[in-house]
């Protein structure tokens, strides 16, 4: 038996499974497996194409030895050559002598002319199941008499495994894209979440506030948010942070009010082990936490004097102890604080230092109260009564005239936070298909209201319901009274007065086809 014509020994299909498993990039693998085959078998001048179904043609994976120019003219249609009718036939085809076959193309150019006498061409099919996913080609120098059986038998092994690990790694790739596209969706859909766009407004002065935050968010400098409570400045804040260089570090919150001084002082932070009773273990503070991010203090006008002085010296040199240790912790984070305090009487007063005041107070943004930009107020309402529609699996389509001239009226010293609560409230005790003045709060259903917070009277109640229930009727009637009547099943008379009484203008529903 010749050299050439030797069977192949199993520790060479060992060494190719062992390199077809030895990574995940596709192209490396099935370059060390031919490797490997060339140097163990004298089957040489390996190449794997691959259909594309997309394309329609096959496509040269791999081939060592060659060159990427030479790899791009390695592409074939189904049929076109040897290569391009095994993966249409699923069928090996051996060619004895290179240079007495016209089919054979040579495209990659990677055989010079004069030796296609001395090489014979092998090619057989990829198969996944009954599918050909491509084909596995070698050259072998040809010897007159060749058995060829014995190579094509390797070789359909061969192409066995690597269909394996192509269909393997395909899925891998897959899972990989999938996942970095769903992270993408994520990071996409909570950029949304928090982009300046996603604060619902469309009056003049918060859009000065969203040029604001434009102009600061790439910056590392220190924001005071100033307004009432309920004003949204913990959204702007997440806002600031997303839309800045910083968006992918954490943001991390303290509710400076919320906790005592001497909590506060070690959530900010952190401890030592045995810094206090209770400290069993060392633990990172917020500063720590929140490293090459944000750290948003809300209410930062509660802070104890000890606590201010602690937080001077991080603004001031950037670094900080934990309770109890020695050793300056270096921090890089981007500090905003917020407020609905008055910071500069309580400088005055001495409650709050100076010093850190102007510290913080480096680029200040006023948040103004909902009464002063009354425009937003139906397009927050609307915005709450889709969100709260969607999480109570509610279908209600619209908030009726009468409830929308209370919600606008309406003073609210809670701010959105307030009418973020009442459109919640009117969703779940409303089982109509539109939000009814007596599905507000009781703070809303008087004039009075709208400078005072008097409770609602019964008087004040019924016309608020009589006036809501002929609207309604009026509405439907296109402004005719006598039909209105007859839906609210009384007289012309009564319906007259009421109107009359309700102060209500028939005409403005005459047009009004809802």
């Amino acid at each position: 038996m010749s050299e050439n014509n030797q069977p192949i020994d199993l520790a060479t299909l060992y060494e190719i499974t062992r390199a077809l498993a030895s990574s995940d990039d596709l192209r490396k693998c099935l370059e060390e497996s031919l490797t490997v085959l060339a140097e163990r078998t004298k089957l040489g001048n390996g190449a794997v194409t691959i259909a594309n179904p997309l394309t329609g043609q096959i496509e040269t994976e791999v081939a060592p030895g060659m060159t990427a120019e030479a790899r791009k003219r390695g592409i074939y249609k189904f049929g076109e050559g040897i290569t391009g009718r095994v993966v249409a036939s699923g069928s090996p085809i051996v060619v004895p002598q290179i240079s007495q076959e016209p089919l054979f193309l040579n495209k990659t150019r990677a055989r010079a002319e004069k030796n296609q006498e001395a090489l014979s061409f092998l090619c057989v099919p990829i198969k996944h199941g009954a599918t050909t996913i491509g084909a596995l080609s070698v050259d072998r120098n040809y010897q007159e008499g060749i058995d060829f059986e014995k190579d094509l038998q390797f070789l359909t092994v061969l192409s066995g495994l690597i269909a394996q690990t192509v269909v393997r790694i395909q899925a891998v790739n897959q899972e990989r894209e999938r996942l970095v596209q769903e992270n993408t969706q994520l990071r996409r859909e909570l950029s949304e979440k928090y982009r300046v766009a996603s604060i619902v407004s469309n009056s003049s002065r918060m859009q000065e506030v969203f040029e604001m935050i434009h102009r600061v968010a790439d910056s590392n400098a220190t924001i005071l948010l100033r307004g009432e409570s309920g004003t949204g400045k913990t959204m702007v804040a997440k806002a600031v942070h997303h839309n800045s260089k910083r968006a992918k570090a954490p943001f991390v919150v303290v509710n400076c009010s919320a906790l005592p001084e001497t909590l506060l002082e070690s959530e900010l932070f952190g401890h030592e082990k045995g810094a206090f009773t209770g400290a069993q273990a060392a633990k990172k503070g917020r500063f720590e936490l929140a490293e090459g991010g944000t750290l948003f203090l809300d209410e930062i006008g509660e802070l104890s004097q000890a606590v201010q002085i602690k937080l001077l010296n991080v603004v001031q040199d950037r670094e900080f102890q934990r309770l109890g240790g020695i050793a300056p912790i270096k921090c890089n984070v981007r500090l905003i604080t917020a407020t609905n305090k008055d910071l500069e009487k309580a400088v005055e007063e001495g409650s709050f230092r100076e010093d850190l005041y102007y510290r913080l107070n480096v680029f200040p943004i006023y948040l103004p109260p909902l009464r002063e930009r009354r425009t937003d107020v139906m397009l927050l309402a609307d915005f709450f009564l889709q969100k709260y529609n969607e999480e109570n699996n509610k279908q209600i389509r619209r908030i009726s005239t009468p409830a929308i001239d209370l919600l606008v009226q309406y003073h609210w010293p809670g701010n959105v936070r307030e009418l973020q609560n009442c459109i919640e409230r009117a969703v779940l005790i409303c089982d109509e298909d539109s939000i009814k003045s007596y599905h507000l709060p009781p703070s809303l259903q008087t004039s009075e209201s709208v400078s005072e917070r008097n409770p609602v009277s019964f008087a004040a109640a019924v016309d608020n319901f009589e006036r809501e229930l002929i609207i309604d009727s009026l509405k439907k009637s296109q402004g005719n009274q006598t039909k209105a009547a007859q839906l609210l099943d009384t007289s012309l008379r009564i319906i007259n007065y009421k109107i009359a009484k309700l102060n209500i203008s028939p005409r403005q529903f005459k047009l009004n086809k809802s």
